[in-house]
């Protein structure tokens, strides 16, 4: 028996060592992991701010809403698609100031300002995309995803901007607090709401470019949203929920790429579905366990009331036996 359990435990370590240490021996793949854990975190954290003011669309539309500075870099660089971040940032940060500027008129609600610039602006990045000859094999990775092809400055660059959005997250955190679920509080403390509304939104902006090479322009809300959405679930505190959402956004960026990498399969998209799965598991396990928790309470009432029922129906005939 102590030489079967000495086996299981060499198999486990050599399967350890050649399918979660060995891919880390490559730079690539080893790049490809820091990346995708970084745009986790970030995702995680901003997006709790998405789900807690309900700019789930915001995000998607945003995410979108890049594509014209992808195209034009790509036009401006001769292919060369190591200049993409930049074209992606601007339009980003063009777009939220956009919609910002337009919501402040009256007549013009935030969620219509955001179907008009996203509309606007995807347009335009389709139309300067179908100019380009040959553009095919080069932005397809812009739409889904190239995690594989993360080199040093893409890696140095979501870095640094990760730790940007971070460190502003920080700084601000109360202010985001205070005008995300009080704003009357906000007013009369006199907080700048408009101002940091628009930090917000260029934050938003920031992280769907960070999060550009490594899940894409298709799926960049869903990283966005889920693991936020997911925190939400387990707790209502913003705190908690940010933490929560950080490290479930990392470890869907973990899990989806080695499932990448173990089964042949896109990297952005593994790691979407790895966030959908953890959120179906934990929307099932709570209700499950809410039910389980009704139907106790169900069983304990009625067997409250049928002992009470007993106790008064023997206490007439108690009092007879006795006389």
């Amino acid at each position: 028996m102590w030489e079967q359990l000495l086996n299981g435990w060499a198999a486990l370590n050599y399967n350890y060592e050649l399918l979660i240490l060995r891919p880390l021996e490559i730079p690539l793949l080893a790049r490809s992991l820091e990346a995708a854990i970084l745009v986790g975190i970030v995702s995680g954290v901003v997006g709790t701010y998405v789900v807690v003011r309900g700019m789930a669309f915001f995000g998607d539309a945003l995410a979108h809403s890049i594509l014209p500075g992808v195209a034009f870099m790509y036009q401006r660089t001769n292919g060369r698609t190591d200049e993409l971040f930049w074209g992606g940032l601007f339009a980003g940060i063009f777009s939220a100031l956009g919609i910002s500027i337009l919501a402040r008129y009256e007549k013009i609600r935030e969620d219509t300002a955001i179907g008009v610039v996203f509309a606007a602006m995807f347009a335009l990045g389709i139309t300067m995309i179908s100019r380009i000859r040959d553009y095919t094999g080069d932005l397809t990775h812009i739409l889904f995803g190239q995690t594989i092809g993360v080199s040093e400055d893409d890696l140095k660059l979501t870095l640094a901007f990760s730790v940007i959005v971070l460190v502003l997250v920080a700084l601000f955190y109360k202010e985001f607090m205070i005008i995300s679920f009080d704003r009357t509080l906000a007013r009369t403390l006199r907080l700048p709401g408009e101002l940091f509304d628009i930090l917000l939104l260029v934050l938003i902006a920031v992280t769907i470019v960070v999060s550009l090479q490594t899940v894409g322009v298709a799926l960049m809300a869903a990283l966005l949203v889920t693991p936020a959405a997911t925190a939400n679930l387990i707790t209502r505190r913003l705190f908690p929920m940010m933490l929560v959402s950080a490290l479930l956004g990392a470890a869907s960026s973990i899990i989806g790429f080695y499932i990448s990498y173990l089964r042949d399969t896109p990297a952005g998209p593994s790691m979407v579905l790895t966030a959908t799965a953890l959120f179906g598991f934990v929307l099932v396990e709570q209700q499950a366990g809410r039910s389980a928790s009704n139907m106790y309470w169900n069983v304990h009432a009625r067997w409250t009331v049928w002992q009470s029922t007993r106790r008064a129906d023997s206490a007439p005939l108690a009092a007879a036996s006795e006389r």
